[in-house]
This record gives structure tokens, sequence and C-alpha cells, in this order.
């Protein structure tokens, strides 16, 4: 353990041998050697063999440069320990370090044997042996997807698909990735064996597990496949798959003429926006079809049953967050027109899609929404949702906020007027819209929250309270004395 800690500072991956100031050369003979006898020796404790394997690995990642003519003679030993079960997991942690390296070592000798080995792994009731075994595979096709044959990684590939399921996100998360990894640097491994793991995929982006890192892995995904211009992973092909469990499963209910029609399936709410979500990543890749697609939905919109229309409205709001859709004219007035709708998840999804077109197209929709807000009271819950959903997704990135900044003041004026509004729930939805925008500009916003703290109004004393709440939940470490100061 000393050693392989030692082999780290003698001779670290980040920094330039120049500026560490110290030669290694002298040392990895001998540290190479007394390392290679304890890897070589089998009748010893568990413990020292394990130690011996991660000190070895460190070795060859940290030097294996200066290691060429021994590295046919230590790569097989490590073959042979992965083979083992006692030290397989020891061996994969080994080699992903190896194979990360920016050394980048000649894995050659034993290439060809390891990756049909990992493929195997992926089996195993062993979810530790699942993950690493995943990034290993990971980092060999990022590193030396040049060395072999793309039918080589087949044999891992077709063990993916049980693995994309919301039983277990961690593994599943590896696994996309993986499977986006191929897709760029091996696309060739694909061919037809595709087929076998997007339902899998599908199936996990209709789940209402997915999300956070998984479901970005998963957009990650769909972007890599489409730029793949393989056979059925074109941009209409993985859209209609997207679409078909609510779209199609709609029309054919729909038209269906039989005593027993066809029944869409039942979705978890999750599933729509995953979907949304999905489709908006592929048509990142597509630009061109962006406005059509979005205009096909919209017009579609009153042909179609609430659950339709609600994914419609996702999905044109998830297409908006990316493209400008100004150009739409009927697109703000067909939104606002469902806020009037009968079912109340038809209202927040337009309410969540106007927020949405609204942050790929700011200076058109966002005064359009502070004026709603002023003259269409009964729909003022809606539209102030629609606000909060512009402050929260500008509010998280640097470009996000260059463009937010201009429109501080008319936001926030416009949601003072509202702080004593009669429902208890656009009063909320107000307190969290001030409490997010108040981390976008807190030198100048947060004194302006304190003086409403002297309000004679109790109603605006509550909601001036209730917005340092969010100002908290959410805040950046930077906040912390101007919060102190103002508090006090």
């Amino acid at each position: 353990m000393v050693l392989q800690q030692l082999v780290k500072v003698i001779r670290p991956l980040d920094t330039n041998d120049s500026k560490s100031g110290f030669d290694a050369t002298p040392f990895v003979g001998q540290v190479y050697s007394c390392t290679l006898q304890k890897l070589k020796v089998t009748d010893v404790d568990q413990e020292v063999k394990e130690r011996a394997i991660a000190c070895m690995g460190q070795i060859i990642a940290n030097m294996g440069d200066m290691l060429k003519t021994e590295l046919c003679v230590c790569l097989p030993i490590f073959m042979e320990r992965l083979k083992n079960e006692v030290t397989r997991l020891s061996s994969v942690k080994a080699l992903t370090m190896i194979a990360a390296s920016t050394l980048r070592i000649d894995l050659t000798p034993i290439l060809h044997d390891v990756l049909p080995t990992l493929g195997t792994f992926l089996r195993k009731n062993h979810h530790a042996l699942k993950l690493h075994s995943l990034d290993l595979i990971n980092k060999i096709v990022i590193n030396y997807s040049s060395n072999f044959e793309p039918n080589l990684l087949q044999t891992a590939i077709e063990e993916i698909p049980p693995l994309v399921s919301d039983t277990d996100l961690h593994v599943a998360q590896y696994s996309l990735t993986l499977l986006s990894t191929v897709a760029r640097r091996q696309p060739q491994a694909l061919v037809g064996i595709h087929e076998q793991f997007l339902p899998s995929v599908l199936i996990l982006v209709r789940s209402p597990l997915l999300q956070g890192t998984a479901l970005n892995c998963t957009l990650e995904l769909f972007q890599a496949l489409v730029q793949t211009q393989l056979p059925g992973l074109d941009y209409h092909s993985l859209v209609s798959k997207l679409m078909a469990p609510v779209l199609i499963g709609g029309e054919m209910t729909s038209r269906s003429t039989t005593t027993s029609p066809i029944e869409p399936l039942q979705l978890h709410k999750q599933a729509y926006h995953s979907s949304a979500k999905c489709i908006a990543a592929l048509t990142q890749q597509c630009s061109q079809v962006a406005t059509p697609l979005a205009t096909k939905l919209i017009t579609d919109l009153q042909k179609r049953n609430d659950t339709e229309v609600i994914f419609c409205l996702l999905t044109i709001g998830e297409i908006g967050r990316h493209f400008d859709l100004s150009s739409i004219q009927v697109l703000p007035k067909t939104i606002i027109e469902c806020f009037g709708a009968t079912s109340e998840d038809v209202k927040a999804a337009a309410s969540h899609a106007l927020g949405a077109v609204s942050v790929g197209s700011l200076q058109t929709y966002l005064p359009l929404i502070l004026k709603e807000i002023e003259v269409q009271p009964k729909r003022q819950y809606l539209l102030l949702h629609s606000l909060k959903e512009v402050i929260s997704s500008l509010s998280v990135t640097p470009c996000g906020l260059a463009q937010l900044l201009p429109s501080v003041p008319s936001i926030w004026t416009q949601l003072f007027k509202h702080c004593e509004c009669s429902e208890e729930g656009s009063r909320n939805v107000v307190a969290e819209c001030l409490g997010k925008l108040v981390l976008v500009n807190p030198e100048e916003l947060l004194p302006q929250l304190q003086q409403a703290l002297r309000s004679e109004s109790a109603t605006m004393r509550t909601v001036v309270v209730s917005s340092i709440k969010f100002t908290i939940s959410d805040q950046p470490q930077p906040i912390d004395v101007l919060l102190k100061q103002s508090i006090g």
C-alpha cells in the first residue's frame, strides 16, 4: 500500500517531470522487480495478492513508458489473475488504472482476451464487478478503439440489455455511458445488435425512476446513436420509437372500430418528461427539423386526447428550451389556450412548456409572460410557474445568467406586485421566484428583501420570509455573508 502511494508521488501523471523536479528513472526497475515477485506468488494471503495487483497496476499506469520490455511479462499475469474468481475484481480495478493512463500503455498482448472475459463478468451477480467491468470496457474503448476490431466488442455489448434497467440505476448509468462511448468511437460494433439493447433503453425512458445523472446519460446515448448514421438509428426512427407509446398508441385507440379497442400504454407522468427530453436531445443533433416538428405538434394539439396533449406540450417545451421557436406565430396563443383545459395535468404541462420555450427565446416570450401575469388574474398561478421555470433554467449556467440579468429588474417589479395576491398558491410561487432570483444578483436584491421585511403587511412579510427559505436552500457558498448580514 505504501509503495503504491510512493509511485504516485515520485512519478505523478498530472504534472510534467520538469515541474516535479524529481527523476524517478533510477527507482523504476527496483520498484517493478520487487512488486513482480509478490505478484507472481499464488500461495499467499488474499490481501497481499490484492495489494500486489493494485500496486503493479499503479506502477504500469505511472511508469509504463519506462517498462516497455517488461510489459509482455507482466500483462499476461494480470490476465491470469483476471480469470481467477478470487482476484478478478482487483485485477479489473488495476487494469482500469492502466487503461486510463495518459501514457497510453500498449495493451496489445492481452486486449483480445480481456474484452470477452469482461463480457462474461457482466452476467455475474456481483454489483461491484459489473460496475468496474463496465468502467474498464469504457476506458478501453476510449483509448484503444483503434487497436481491435469492432466485432470483438460485440461480445460485451450483447450482455448489456439486462443491465439497462431501473432495478439498478447505477449499473444502468454505467451501461448507458459505455453504449454512448461505443457509438462515438466504434459505431460499427453496433451494426446488427442495436436492436438488442434499444428496447431496454426505451423501457428505461418510460420508468418513473429515471432522472438526474441516469437521465442525462440516456440523453447523451440518444445523441450519440443518431450521430452514427447507422440503419435504424436515424433521427426519424428514434423519434418514432420514443413517440410510439403515447401518440401511436393513442391514434390506434381513437381510430379503432372494434369492440375492444387497443389501449395506449398507461405511463407515469415522469415518462412523458423523459421522452420529451430525449426527443429534444435528438433534435439538437438535427437542428433543421426543430421548427417543423414543433409546428406539427402544435397543429396536432386539437386532435389529441389529454394524455397526448400533455406529451406534445412537454415535447414542444423541451425543443423550445434549445431552439428559438419565435417564428411559430401561433405557439404562445396555443399554449396559453391550454391553460383553460379541464385537466390539471394539461394545465401544468402547458405552464411548463411556456416557461421552457421562453428559455430558448427570452426576448420574445418573457415580456409576454410578465404581461399575462398582469392582465390574467385567473391564470396567474400557471403563469407564475412558467416564470419560475425560466428563472430556474437560466440561473444555473453562466450563459443563462448573462441572458437573464438584463430582465431581472422587470421580473422583480412584477413579482413584488403580486406578493399580496389573494391565492396562497400564487404567493408561494412568487416567494420561490423571488428566492431564486435573489441568487442572480444578491448584492442588489437582498437589501430590497430586507427592506420589505419592514412592510406593514403581514402577507408581504410572510412572502419575503418564505423567499429567504428558497434562497438558502439553493444558495452557492459566496452568498453566506450577505445572508447573515440581511437576516441580522
